[in-house]
C-alpha cells in the first residue's frame, strides 16, 4: 500500500513537472486598464499573434488593472508579473510614467522591457529597450494643424487630456501647442499664433469618457464663446458616444459653421461614425490592433538580442467627414 502511494505521488510530481515544462514562455503586455476599448484592440492583436503562432514556445499574455485610473494597480501588476519565472519579456503602457519607472528600477529585471502605446519619460528611457506605438508628438501636431486650418485666425481653446502623468498624452499636447503657436516647448498658449488656452484648461479626465463629456459641457457653460476643443485622446467619443452626441446636439449650428471646432484623437468605437455625422472636425487615429500584433515579435527579437529600432512607430489614420469611408488603414 505504501509503495502504491509512493508511485502515485511520483506520477503526480512527474505530471506537474511535465505541465510546467510544457507551459509556454510568456510575452507579457501590461496596459493601463481593461475598461478601455483602445486597449481591447491591443488585446485582439495579441490574440491574433497567438492564433497564428500556436506552435511557438512563446505566448502573448495580456493583462492590466480593471480601471484605467488605477495607476497603483498597474504598477503592482508589473511588479507581480516581473516576479514570475514564466515572464520572459514585457511590454508596458505606463499610465503614470514616473511610477512605472520606479517599479522597474525596484524590480531590476533581467528580462527585456519595452514600452507600448505610451513611453517612459526621456530621463528613464534607458529602463526599456524600445518604444512601439504612435508618434504621439506628431499626432498632437496634426490635431493642431487641423484646428489651425479650420480657424486660421486663432481663438480660445481648451485641451482635454487624460492622465496628468501619462507621457504619451503630454507629448500630444506639446505637439498641438507647437502647431498652433509656431513655437516649440510652450506649456500653455497665451496668445502665441493667435491662440489662448482658457482658465481651467487643460482638463484631465483619467481617460474616462463620461468625465470628458461632462468637462466639455462645464467648460462650454462657463465659456459660451469658446472657439475650440482639442481632445488629446478619444475618451469622450468612444467612451461615452451617446452623451457626446447629446452634448454636440446643443452646438450643432456652431460646429457646422466652424464657429466651434472640435478635433480629437483616435478612430475607434463610434468615433468614425461621429465624424461622419459632422460632430467632430477631424480625427487623428492610432493603430492599437497593430501594436498588440507586433509587440510579441518585437519582444522575441529583444530576447534573442537582435537589433530593434527605437522607436518603432505604427502610423496614423486621419479622418474627416469627407474621408470616413477610406480613412482607416485596412
Amino acid at each position: 500500500m505504501k509503495k502504491s502511494l509512493m508511485l502515485i505521488a511520483a506520477a503526480v510530481l512527474a505530471l506537474s513537472a511535465g505541465d510546467a515544462f510544457a507551459a509556454k514562455k510568456q510575452l507579457v503586455i501590461v496596459v493601463k486598464g481593461l475598461d478601455n476599448p483602445f486597449f481591447e484592440a491591443i488585446h485582439q492583436g495579441c490574440e491574433k499573434w497567438n492564433k497564428e503562432n500556436a506552435d511557438s514556445e512563446y505566448e502573448c499574455f495580456y493583462t492590466g488593472p480593471a480601471s484605467t485610473s488605477d495607476e497603483a494597480g498597474e504598477a503592482q501588476i508589473v511588479q507581480d508579473m516581473l516576479g514570475k519565472p514564466s515572464t520572459v519579456a514585457m511590454a508596458i503602457s505606463p499610465s503614470n510614467a514616473p511610477l512605472i519607472a520606479n517599479t522597474i528600477k525596484a524590480a531590476n529585471p533581467q528580462i527585456p522591457i519595452m514600452t507600448l502605446d505610451a513611453d517612459l519619460k526621456k530621463e528613464d528611457a534607458a529602463l526599456r529597450k524600445t518604444y512601439l506605438g504612435t508618434d504621439n508628438y506628431l499626432m498632437g501636431f496634426r490635431l493642431g494643424e487641423y484646428l489651425k486650418k479650420a480657424k486660421p485666425n486663432g481663438g480660445t481653446v481648451c485641451l482635454i487630456e487624460g492622465n496628468a502623468a501619462a507621457d504619451n498624452i503630454l507629448r500630444r499636447a506639446s505637439g498641438t501647442r507647437d502647431a498652433l503657436s509656431g513655437q516649440k516647448g510652450l506649456d500653455m498658449l497665451k496668445g502665441e499664433g493667435g491662440w489662448t488656452e482658457i482658465s481651467g484648461c487643460p482638463v484631465f479626465t483619467n481617460d474616462d469618457g463620461p468625465t470628458g463629456v461632462q468637462a466639455m459641457s462645464d467648460i462650454l457653460a462657463a465659456n459660451p464663446k469658446l472657439d475650440a476643443f482639442v481632445i488629446e485622446g478619444g475618451w469622450p467619443l468612444f467612451g461615452a458616444p451617446q452623451p457626446y452626441r447629446q452634448l454636440t446636439d446643443q452646438y450643432k449650428d456652431r460646429i457646422a459653421s466652424k464657429d466651434l471646432v472640435i478635433v480629437a484623437a483616435d478612430t475607434i468605437g463610434d468615433e468614425v461614425a461621429i465624424a461622419k455625422e459632422g460632430r467632430v472636425e477631424a480625427l487623428v487615429g492610432q493603430r492599437p490592433f497593430e501594436m498588440g500584433y507586433k509587440a510579441p515579435s518585437v519582444m522575441i527579437s529583444l530576447i534573442k538580442g537582435e537589433k530593434v529600432e527605437d522607436p518603432v512607430f505604427t502610423g496614423l489614420d486621419e479622418c474627416t467627414k469627407d474621408t470616413v469611408d477610406t480613412c482607416i488603414q485596412k
